[in-house]
């Protein structure tokens, strides 16, 4: 299956899915526009549209796109979006046309946050909950929450491709220099991204793999990780550890 990233805003990822040549599903339309465009250009017609969370530029597209269209429209259970036609909750299984989607509730940034696993095309479509290099800021939910969700998406397979819904990889990468500066993993990905963010190309999908190596947001329990931590305060768990590697990186 062909995912093909149409970019919107400053720094959004709309995530669209060929079903085939004629068919595609895109995941937070936040951006009417872009994605009418995108599909036009393409001679594809819209067959359905993943919701991840409520914010509105992950939602903000949905009512003009499906106005001419009756599409399903899939979010979460407890969202307070009310364009949705079903919705789907923590291990929920669907079928989306030839998709096999599983859902994980990954509570933390918002209340409502759930990511699409798609295990037969190896994918994760994760919003705003893990980034490459970084992980979301915590709105509306607890470090602890947060924590938890980034944990669960670390025990999916490492071949796992990871769709996240911002380009925010070298800023991220900037901060992670500073709390992990002897990973040589991490040296590695900087250098990657600048090549690709210098002829102007995506930095996703990244993998779940290169995530567990280079991420310091799912390396909580590695030792240069926990060094860094109390560094600045004293930490006495797993959850302390990332409280306060997500509050340097709030000043950072």
């Amino acid at each position: 299956m062909n995912i093909v990233p149409i970019p919107a805003f400053t720094d959004n990822y709309i995530w669209c899915l060929h079903l085939d040549s004629r068919r595609a599903i895109v995941v937070d339309p936040g951006d009417f526009d872009a994605v009418h465009t995108y599909l036009s250009n393409n001679g594809l017609e819209l067959a359905g549209i993943l919701v991840t969370h409520h914010h509105f530029d992950h939602t903000g597209g949905i009512e003009a796109l499906t106005k001419a269209a009756n599409i399903p429209v899939i979010g979460p259970q407890n969202s307070p979006f009310a364009g949705l036609t079903q919705r789907v909750d923590d291990h929920s299984q669907l079928m989306l046309e030839s998709l096999d989607i599983h859902v994980l509730a990954v509570p933390g940034h918002t209340l409502d946050h759930i990511a699409y696993y798609l295990p037969e095309h190896e994918a994760l479509f994760c919003g705003d909950t893990l980034f490459s290099g970084g992980c979301g800021r915590v709105f509306e939910g607890t470090f602890e929450q947060m924590r938890n969700s980034l944990a669960s998406l670390r025990e999916l397979p490492a071949n796992t491709r990871v769709y996240c819904a911002h380009e925010y990889t070298s800023a991220n990468l900037r901060f992670a220099l500073a709390v992990d500066p002897a990973n040589p993993a991490l040296q590695a990905r900087v250098a990657e991204v600048s090549r690709l963010r210098g002829l102007n190309e995506p930095t996703l999908p990244t993998t779940l793999e290169e995530e567990c190596r280079s991420n310091p947001f799912l390396r909580w329990d590695a030792p240069a990780i926990i060094h860094s931590a109390q560094s600045k305060e004293p930490v006495q768990n797993a959850d302390d550890v990332f409280r306060v590697i997500r509050q340097w990186k709030d000043a950072f």
